[in-house]
């Protein structure tokens, strides 16, 4: 897909381009989403006595709560590239809020799982983010781009571990009884999301001359593709290079998911402190977010500029292999000070991860750029689907579940450097940002 007059820098004090709303509108949109997505996640202590709940049934919710993400961000991606970011993005905002609010009607491990499964979807919303800015942003800042508005997004992540345990004791403050208490804090991300839907549609456009249906319509953008063809999603499906890079997404952020599920319960059980503190500790691995993803996004994008596109498979190849060894450490820390400071330490990698893994994504199949981005992103969701049978293990602790997954997370960091890019986009990529002759 040729998309024309995309930015060449990112003003962020900005919203006059339609390239910086869209920058805002995606990450803003993102970090919503996370409310929906992992709000029921610092309330679980509370969830599990009021439902009831064993070890394994935690893990199985915890599963399903990314389980589906993987069907959704295949799916989401080709719908990308047939309807445009705005109006998927639109779309998936106004139905996720839906079994967000009704997860409170859940009486039984049973219905609560079926509620946990159908949240997930809202994690695709990320394929999107990805998306639309890379169809926003030129090659020389694309990866930047990316990573900041997924980073700022990934954000909401802690921030919600942070929030929600707040809103459930302001409701608990209004005398409201711990059983009720709970279903009704999650009212508020759904209704959220549906402000969100809203806004999304009133000050975004696909691309920077207008919508994809537009474009169309006029003869400025090729009919949407099927499943044939270079920009087809059987293109994506045999490209090795989408499946290393499947797998380096599973690594960092399917670890991410998996942290967002189990830190605050972890702290909770494990340093017996309570469910608030729990939560503001969990808040802070994700408030990494905020420059660390920017971080592996940027470096991306610089070491590309200084070395040439192989430079960016580099870059990624050290980060994980650095964040394997980095959750290996916070595995074996017994004491708090020590373990907060491990778990921020594993997280910058985590995050410079998951940056540097979309600083690769916009130079693998241009006219595919939906699918492999769907593919990729639903590589970190296997990843946290992955992870999560571990944790649902009666017989292995949290402990020793990070210890496994960070030796998994290190033997992952391998496969990227199979990654190599075509001569045809190395060319195209050195016309417009210098890049030294390989």
């Amino acid at each position: 897909m040729d998309i024309r007059n995309k930015a060449s820098r990112i003003d962020l004090f900005t919203l006059k381009s339609v390239q910086m709303r869209a920058f805002h509108m995606t990450w803003f949109a993102f970090f919503l989403c996370f409310f929906g997505w992992f709000g029921i996640a610092p309330l679980m202590a509370v969830v599990r006595d009021d439902l009831g709940l064993s070890k394994g049934q935690i893990g199985n919710i915890m599963i399903a709560s990314v389980a589906i993400t993987v069907a959704v961000r295949l799916i989401i991606g080709p719908m990308c590239d047939r309807f445009g970011p705005r109006r998927t993005y639109t779309g998936l905002l106004a139905l996720g809020s839906v079994p967000v609010m009704c997860v409170g009607l859940a009486d039984s491990y049973e219905t609560f799982l079926l509620a946990r499964l159908a949240i997930g979807a809202i994690g695709a919303a990320f394929v999107i983010t990805q998306y639309h800015t890379s169809v926003m942003f030129a090659p020389g800042v694309v990866g930047t781009a990316n990573a900041t508005t997924a980073g700022w997004g990934n954000l909401g992540g802690g921030i919600t571990q942070m929030v929600m345990p707040l809103v459930l004791t302001g409701i608990l403050f209004l005398g409201v009884d711990k059983t009720h208490a709970w279903r009704l804090a999650m009212v508020v991300p759904g209704l959220v999301l549906l402000v969100a839907a809203l806004a999304y549609w009133r000050f975004t456009q696909d691309c920077p001359d207008g919508d994809f249906k537009d474009l169309r319509a006029a003869g400025r953008l090729p009919p949407a593709g099927g499943g044939k063809g270079k920009g087809g999603f059987l293109t994506a499906l045999s490209d090795i290079r989408v499946w290393a890079l499947f797998i380096a997404y599973g690594a960092c952020f399917g670890v991410e998911l998996t942290l967002h599920n189990i830190a605050a319960i972890y702290f909770f059980d494990t340093f017996k402190l309570d469910l608030a503190t729990a939560g503001i500790i969990a808040g802070l691995f994700g408030s990494m977010s905020l420059f660390a993803r920017t971080l592996g996004g940027f470096l991306s994008d610089r070491w590309a500029g200084q070395a040439g596109l192989q430079a960016r498979v580099r870059l990624l190849f050290l980060v994980l292999f650095a964040e394997g060894l980095a959750l290996i450490l916070f595995s074996q820390m017994t004491v708090l000070w020590v373990a907060v400071t491990a778990m921020l330490f594993f997280s910058l990698f985590v995050q410079m991860g998951c940056g540097a893994t979309f600083g690769i994504v916009p130079f693998v199949n241009r006219k595919a750029l939906g699918s492999v981005s769907g593919i990729v992103g639903a590589g970190g969701n296997m990843g946290a689907v992955a992870a999560g049978f571990l944790f649902k293990a009666e017989g292995i602790t949290y402990q020793q579940g990070l210890l496994y997954l960070g030796i998994a997370v290190t033997l992952a960091s391998l496969p990227t450097l199979l990654i190599r890019f075509t001569e045809g986009v190395v060319e195209e990529v050195r016309g417009v940002v210098p890049v030294p002759a390989e």
